[in-house]
């Protein structure tokens, strides 16, 4: 086939299967788990299934060693299936004893998005399950528990053999002990590298909150593009001192960016392969790209990536799937006819939807009818935006020169994280799904026939770019308000938006209730658990099933402000009631 031809049909392929509907079956029966809270979309038993264990590419660690690793107490690190971080049970797992969105792919175990994305709330004893909800689980425990058993093995000769033996079983001799030994201090190597340098320690994340951004740009810049054979460049990462509270799901695929500060166009299914794509990188997926004059981009992006494409495709056509959850409890239906007047009502006067309605938002080549998502600076905390600093560059490495025609320069020797984290999910966007390869005779007839998928890859300029430059978050809808600073954070529509505490994108407010007060008034401290308060709207005082204790302040650049966004602070009692019973609706 020519390569012309193979671009046509490349291209139309491309199309069809981003633009298919119907999800693949897994086949897997529904078992019984804690109430479901229904949402409106087409949710059903075979849906959570497939959501709870589709493999999105990602490789924490490989399944026999964390299966034979232990910890501290002497328990197998895997025997209450970490429930100890907060993660669910999962009756229904394709590898039994794994909680919701941990799977085992190709012998590896990794989380997919289900793992930060579904919740589980508790009222008068009973249990809610929340598909698509913010995970109420501390990632940052569980990453620097696994770092500390595997030290603690490979610094012991006697507990490597013990571990080596449990891993080998019937298999055991000293040569495949050795072997598995350099592949542990391979593995070590990569993962107590950012252990160190990334995760805070005297400000652990906690329950309920993870930097995904600064993980993100530390792993592909600091994990993937150095030399071989760790790929390491430790001086590209940094403490990722960020967390923020993961965002709900249902209504993800329609916005139109994405990110808390809105640096990520979306609306299509294009756009979400980029969004999960980075997203993978992030939670442990593997990316070591090389120069490679043969491939159409000029560099290999996929030869050694992790990331299950199919997988992604699975799971975006699941997550388009979720509607936001209904209220399960009685609602003062009077009340809230109330409050939705109050919510109507312009932002000026205490009301929401000039921020958080539905409005039409940007087209995309596949989607024309996206929900548009303001970005605006409503004095929030901005500790985020260290990420975007000017001065903030990165060794290039392996990516040095790589450039996406139509959308982006060359990369320099040195250049901003957020670029390196754009080139690396486009490439291998393009690449996966157009694995053209060239000669050198061929390369010009290429570069021509490339040009036939222009429309297809400028889509794709808007994927991880600077708050505020061309292609990335549009500040504004119709009838949200413009602001004057420039510290941006998206409000999303507001549906299911009581399934989704604590508040703010930094997740320091603990309820609606409590988010509806003047920020001096606001709780300063308050623990992070499921025990949920159906009068607040929100995280209920007392937790008796958490021990991590939430503390705020009002610095903005602590990463744990509590103020900003004091709309609706100065309305009535009687009109706060009436609000937060029809948020209740939503």
């Amino acid at each position: 086939m020519s390569i012309t031809k193979t671009f046509r049909f490349a291209a139309a392929l491309t199309l069809v299967f981003f633009a298919a509907s119907a999800p693949a079956s897994l086949a897997l029966e529904r078992v019984e788990q804690p109430s479901s809270i229904p949402g409106a979309g087409p949710w059903d038993g075979k849906a959570w299934n497939e959501f709870y264990n589709t493999s999105q590419g990602s490789r924490l660690v490989p399944w026999d060693w964390i299966r034979a690793l232990k910890q501290a107490d002497g328990q197998l690190f895997l025997a209450d299936g970490l429930a100890r971080y907060g993660y669910l049970a999962n009756p229904a797992s394709t590898t039994p004893g794994l909680p919701v969105g941990f799977v085992v792919a190709d012998g590896v175990l990794g989380p997919s998005c289900a793992a930060c994305h579904t919740r589980q709330i508790e009222v008068e004893g009973k249990a809610y399950r929340i598909d698509g909800g913010p995970a109420l689980a501390d990632m940052g425990a569980l990453w620097a528990d696994l770092d500390t058993v595997v030290g603690k093995v490979l610094a012991d000769t006697a507990s490597f053999s013990e571990f080596a033996k449990a891993v080998l079983g019937s298999g055991y001799d000293p040569q495949k002990e050795t072997k598995l030994r350099g592949e542990v201090d391979l593995w070590y190597a990569r993962h107590h590298a950012i252990t160190e340098a990334g995760l805070p320690k005297d400000k652990p994340w906690g329950t309920g909150r993870i930097d995904a951004v600064g993980m993100i740009l530390n792993r592909v810049a600091g994990l993937d593009i150095g030399p071989g054979p760790t790929h390491i460049i430790l001086g590209n990462m940094r403490k990722a001192d960020a967390p923020v509270r993961p965002p709900f799901l249902w209504n993800a695929p329609r916005q139109d960016h994405t990110q808390w500060p809105g640096f990520a166009d979306n609306g299509d299914r294009i756009l979400a392969m980029a969004r999960n794509v980075g997203q993978v990188y992030g939670v442990f997926g593997e990316f070591f790209p090389e120069k490679d004059a043969t491939h159409l981009l000029g560099f290999n992006y996929v030869k050694a990536n992790s990331v299950d494409f199919k997988g992604l495709i699975e799971m975006e056509r699941l997550v388009e799937r979720i509607g936001p959850p209904k209220w399960p409890w009685p609602v003062d239906t009077m009340l809230a006819a109330q409050g939705k007047l109050i919510y109507e009502r312009p932002y000026v006067e205490g009301g929401c939807a000039d921020c958080h309605g539905i409005d039409r938002g940007q087209p995309r080549l596949l989607n024309p009818d996206t929900w548009c998502t303001p970005v605006q600076d409503v004095g929030t905390d901005a500790r985020e935006y260290q990420y975007f600093a000017p001065d903030w560059k990165v060794d290039t490495g392996a990516l040095t020169g790589a450039f996406i025609p139509f959308v982006s320069e060359p990369l320099g020797r040195t250049d901003a994280p957020v670029s390196v984290l754009a080139t690396a999910a486009r490439g291998a966007i393009l690449q996966h799904f157009i694995p053209v390869t060239v000669n050198s005779v061929e390369r010009q007839r290429a570069d021509v026939a490339l040009s036939l998928l222009r429309p297809l890859v400028e889509e794709l300029k808007g994927v991880y770019k600077i708050p505020g430059t061309p292609g990335a978050g549009r500040w504004a809808c119709r009838r949200a308000p413009e602001t004057p600073g420039k510290l941006k954070f998206e409000a999303r529509v507001l549906e299911g938006i009581w399934a989704a505490a604590p508040y703010l994108h930094n997740a320091s407010v603990p309820s609606l209730a409590e988010l509806l007060k003047p920020p001096q008034d606001r709780a300063a401290d308050f623990k992070v658990g499921p025990a949920y308060d159906i009068s607040a709207v929100g995280l209920a005082a007392e937790q008796p099933k958490s021990t991590f204790l939430m503390k705020t302040d009002c610095n903005r650049g602590s990463g744990v402000s509590h103020c900003g966004h004091d709309f609706g602070t100065a309305l009535s009692e009687t009109d706060k009631r009436a609000l937060l019973e029809y948020l209740k609706t939503l």
